[in-house]
């Protein structure tokens, strides 16, 4: 492994799950547009994202293409991963973008059902971690491998959409601290830490939201996709030397 930054991914394969979500296709976007091959997994809609997927830049020599999996299905994990292993011969990134939430205040506990805390810890915890599991293999043949987790600001602050989200980010913020140890040095394990971003994610929160929410944020706004999309790409190029860190992009919001 080289630890030296780089300024193109040319020959890279990047599996991104959750491609066709605002953080995802940015990601996507960014990665093709130096040189990397995304292949993108998502839960559904396969022809749709692969539409998508024929936009990114490079195209049409990289052959982009989308695969259906459901991260909390581990038989679905592990044939995409032999299919990727199958049409690209090999995977060096992979972007753990998948997940879900909904908008629920802390103090109405009776609203977070026992079936909605577990299927958001099942999605946002031990799906990373089942993903990982299914691609760590070909991650380690690559010799270089990097694995992205997007995590949440959520995590650290004890403030988010809901507490099992809260929860959850915090052991994904352990998750990747750990798998950072036990996976090195073939693999690197980072996490990217949104606030506040206006992407959709949250359902019910709009322009409203958002305006307050930026009125609380030192550098004036909310995050766009962008802004992740760009910490994530910093991972893959010029922060090479970093495992088991975790980079917060809030503009200033946990201060």
């Amino acid at each position: 492994m080289s630890f030296q930054p780089q300024s193109r991914l040319d020959g890279k394969v990047v599996v991104i799950t959750g491609g066709k979500g605002a953080i995802g296709f940015a990601t996507a976007m960014r990665l093709a547009a130096l040189g990397a091959r995304i292949v993108s997994l998502d839960r559904q809609g396969q022809k749709a994202v692969q539409l998508r997927l024929d936009t990114l830049p490079n195209a049409v020599t990289a052959q982009h293409f989308a695969l259906t999996a459901s991260i909390t299905d581990s038989v679905s994990l592990t044939e995409a991963a032999e299919q990727v292993k199958a049409r690209a011969g090999r995977c060096d990134i992979l972007i753990n973008s998948a997940g879900f939430t909904q908008s629920i205040a802390p103090k109405d506990m009776e609203a977070l059902s026992d079936e909605l805390f577990d299927s958001i810890m099942a999605t946002t915890l031990r799906g990373v971690f089942s993903t990982i599991r299914s691609f760590s293999p070909l991650l380690k043949i690559s010799g270089d491998g990097l694995i992205v987790n997007v995590s949440s600001i959520a995590g650290f602050t004890g403030t988010g959409s809901n507490l099992a989200y809260v929860a959850a980010k915090a052991g994904l913020d352990v998750l990747t601290k750990s798998l950072a140890k036990s996976l090195a040095p073939q693999i690197r394990v980072l996490a990217v830490s949104p606030g506040v971003v206006d992407s959709g994610f949250v359902p019910g929160r709009g322009a409203d939201f958002n305006a307050k929410a930026a009125a609380t944020i030192p550098l004036g706004r909310v995050g766009q996709v962008e802004d992740i999309a760009s910490a994530i790409e910093a991972c893959a190029t010029t922060l090479r030397f970093a495992t088991g860190a975790r980079f917060v992009i809030d503009g200033g919001r946990s201060l």
